[in-house]
């Protein structure tokens, strides 16, 4: 692995653009969404996660594609996954990191169904809003996550998690830069073991674990954050008060933008779809992604 990835890191600007123009040969012609999808800042996050080799690439976003042809995750609409956010649990913050990265809070303590399909068409809805929200140029974004109140009784199911993070890396590859794990307890350790074997090498190295009194893990995340904007749970200055209506207003006015950047006739939708999907279509039969 580490030859694989050292050999990749000798490759110049000019052999990348060269493999991009690979991967683009090889996946054939594309039209509609997927062409729309695959920009080479697209391909090259492919590639990137697969260490620059193109037969690997191609796999993964050819399964990309598949799955987002059957879930179809441009389509959802906010209105039908806000009784998930309700809480607060996961939404999408008002200020980004030092990079100009979007950012996600997450609030485990704060789960509120216990609805496998329904927790991970919230985290597609707010991954796409995440990549709708990137400034021009950026192509990552941050994670925080609050564990005030986490037990194991507020917690996904393990299988839940499983989706999610097959869902994360085999479909939003490059798409994390970090996350910041914000003083989870002890409790946390045995369930971060069990869904940490579904997590692939380049996910485990993104995730930081952060405590208040370790003073090294505080001043981490200031090379990530302003502490002006940082809010006062993840050892900042600023105030997190979510307010479900208010957020509720910005998603609807982000979906109005998802459905002119995709194209999409949302009165064709309604009737073919009836705007609604089975729990089969979920996710891909979940298994580990190997680096």
């Amino acid at each position: 692995m580490f030859l694989r990835r050292k050999h990749a890191q000798k490759d110049g600007p000019e052999q990348r653009d060269s493999k991009v123009g690979e991967l683009r040969a090889a996946i054939g012609p594309l039209s509609g969404r997927s062409s729309k999808y695959c920009t080479d800042a697209c391909l090259r996050r492919y590639l990137e996660a697969r260490n620059w080799n193109v037969d690997k690439a191609k796999k993964m976003l050819e399964e990309t594609l598949k799955w987002r042809s059957t879930y179809k995750p441009e389509e959802i609409r906010w209105h039908e996954v806000a009784h998930e956010g309700e809480t607060g649990k996961a939404s999408r913050a008002n200020f980004h990191d030092l990079q100009g990265r979007t950012v996600l809070i997450m609030r485990p303590g704060m789960q509120n169904t216990t609805s496998a399909e329904g927790n991970i068409r919230h985290l597609v809805y707010l991954l796409e809003n995440a990549v709708m929200n990137l400034a021009e140029g950026q192509e990552q974004m941050s994670w925080l996550i609050d564990f005030t109140g986490f037990s194991l009784n507020t917690s996904v199911s393990i299988k839940t998690a499983r989706d999610s993070a097959y869902i994360l890396q085999g479909h939003y590859p490059e798409r994390l830069a970090v996350a910041f794990l914000y003083n989870p307890p002890k409790i946390f350790e045995a369930f971060y073991k069990a869904t940490r074997y579904f997590l692939d090498t380049r996910t485990v190295e993104k995730v930081k674990f952060v405590y208040p009194k370790n003073k090294d893990s505080v001043e981490l995340m200031k090379t990530y954050f302003d502490v002006e904007n940082l809010p006062s749970e993840f050892g900042g200055t600023g105030t997190l008060e979510y307010d479900h209506e208010e957020f509720s207003r910005l998603m609807a006015q982000d979906d109005v933008k998802t459905v002119k950047f995709w194209g999409i006739d949302e009165k064709h939708n309604h009737i073919a779809n009836g705007n609604c999907h089975s729990a089969a279509e979920v996710a891909p039969q979940p298994a580990r992604i190997a680096q």
